[in-house]
């Protein structure tokens, strides 16, 4: 839970490295929080609560990606790949599943290298 909270602090941060690790817990737990929004809108009748919520993580959520794309060494413009169907989708799941570059590259250091909760 603490790099969903470590990401949300990081909100619109668009610069520097995330690691994988950053970068697949906060999806993870943003989904779960997803559900259960879903959920209790449903019980209560109101379905907007998880757009709601979809609307407030916007921020965290792209900066979170275009970080992890940092890492790997590519622009955060590839994030635009994932609006083409399928193939967006595809690509993304690559570059965000793949290790980061070693050493520091011209978004930062290597997120693996510094200490993550300085």
């Amino acid at each position: 839970m603490s790099w969903f909270i470590e990401a949300l602090k990081k909100y619109a941060v668009f610069s520097g490295r995330a690691r994988r690790k950053e970068y697949w817990m906060y999806m993870l737990f943003n989904s779960i929080l997803y559900i259960v929004f879903a959920g209790v809108g449903f019980a209560i009748d109101f379905p907007a609560l998880a757009g709601i919520f979809a609307v407030a993580t916007l921020l965290p959520s792209l900066g979170v990606t275009i970080r992890r794309l940092h890492d790997t060494g590519r622009t955060g413009w590839w994030i635009l790949i994932s609006v083409i169907p399928l193939v967006g989708f595809i690509v993304m799941l690559v570059f965000t599943c793949s290790d980061g570059q070693a050493g520091e590259n011209q978004y930062g250091p290597n997120p693996k290298e510094v200490p993550a909760f300085a």
